[in-house]
């Protein structure tokens, strides 16, 4: 394999540093200082400019608008959006324009793929099931109804379920398999719930009430929804490897300038080696971060499928992210937690991006149990 990036992967990099580079990440209150969501939608304005930069439509083909490329792009540039807290949702609208793309009917990809890669209309993906815990392809329901799906059910956590137009719910149906189902948020039956991630975003329980879904609507292509949860699993590890790096890099310009008995506390052995173990978590993070994202890019057979890949990253992203923002905080002491600061916001996110990932220890299983079905020789 080879993890040398394209020119069109690098492109997609430069032009979101370009977009990025004048966001605040305390731009809205400080989630430690608000009783609800530090704001009610996404940085529309932010939104506008990645869409101008032809982001928002990364791995759309070409006929449909969109730059051609592949979650690699991708995750580069949710790198560099995690940098700065960005509020946006890139990773979940990139996922699911994507999956329209493999899995949708024509009418369907017609009707909504060129407007969707220039940013309007807005999707999301509904992807933590009934209570976080659970599978979320067995949290709601799907029955054929004459010409129409008729969905009943819960999916939690839902990011900007409030601001995206629509919504891609996985359902499960009588005979045991999975389809994807678009859904509007004006949708009738459909009702929504306000929660308020770590991080101080506004979430939504989206509860389904013999909502009445067109056929066309629907995905029933075989593995539209597997293929999903690792696409935003990955991007998710993107996220967590960008914040991370930021965190060290604050961490290593405020020891370097902290001084003890007449030093900088950057030079202490102690100070020293903890940020060199840090380092150490990102390097891990971001090398089996590209290695998910490679196998889910290529569709490139390995030892194990796609999903041990994802698992791997899963598990460095999830203990690396709150390693990485734990350690910042200690080192810059009672600095760290000053809301007039604001690593205290990274420690927020990083939190967010922790839970979403779920734990480490779920994942180390899954990768016991795809090695034992899939011995390596």
């Amino acid at each position: 394999m080879d993890f040398t990036f394209t020119e069109e992967q690098l492109a997609a990099a430069e032009a979101a540093r370009g977009v990025f580079a004048g966001v605040a990440p305390d731009a809205v209150p400080s989630p430690a200082l608000t009783a609800g969501a530090v704001a009610e939608g996404f940085d529309r304005e932010l939104w506008s400019r990645l869409s101008a930069a032809d982001l928002v439509g990364l791995l759309l083909d070409e006929e449909y608008g969109g730059a051609g490329l592949d979650s690699i792009a991708l995750c580069l540039v949710l790198r560099e959006s995690a940098k700065v807290l960005a509020r946006v949702p890139l990773l979940e609208h990139s996922a699911a324009v994507a999956a329209v793309q493999a899995y949708g009917g024509k009418e369907l990809k017609e009707r909504l793929l060129a407007q969707a890669g220039r940013g309007e209309p807005v999707l999301t993906v509904a992807a933590h099931g009934r209570t976080g815990h659970d599978p979320a392809g067995l949290s709601v329901t799907a029955r054929r109804d004459g010409s129409a799906w008729v969905l009943d059910g819960v999916q939690t956590a839902v990011p900007w379920g409030y601001d995206a137009d629509f919504v891609l719910v996985p359902a499960h149906t009588g005979a045991g398999r999975t389809v994807l189902a678009l859904v509007a948020r004006d949708q009738e039956g459909l009702v929504l719930a306000e929660q308020v991630s770590t991080s101080g975003e506004r979430l939504a329980e989206l509860r389904l009430q013999n909502t009445r879904i067109a056929a066309g609507d629907v995905m029933e292509a075989e593995g539209a929804w597997e293929w999903l949860p690792g696409l935003l699993a990955t991007g998710i590890c993107a996220l967590a490897l960008g914040l991370g790096e930021r965190v060290l890099k604050m961490t290593a310009e405020y020891t370097g300038k902290r001084e003890q008995f007449g030093y900088p506390i950057a030079t202490f052995q102690a100070v020293a080696v903890q940020a060199a173990d840090r380092y150490i978590d990102l390097r891990a993070m971001e090398a089996t971060l590209w290695q998910a994202a490679w196998r889910i890019a290529s569709g490139s057979p390995g030892a194990l499928p796609a999903a041990g890949d994802v698992a791997v990253a899963k598990i460095w992203a999830a203990e690396g992210v709150r390693r990485v923002v734990q350690t910042a905080q200690h080192l810059h002491g009672g600095f760290g937690a000053d809301t007039d600061y604001p690593l205290h916001r990274y420690h927020a996110w990083a939190k967010h991006l922790e839970l979403a990932l779920g734990p480490a220890a779920a994942y180390e299983e899954t990768l016991g149990d795809l090695l034992a079905a899939h011995p390596l020789s």
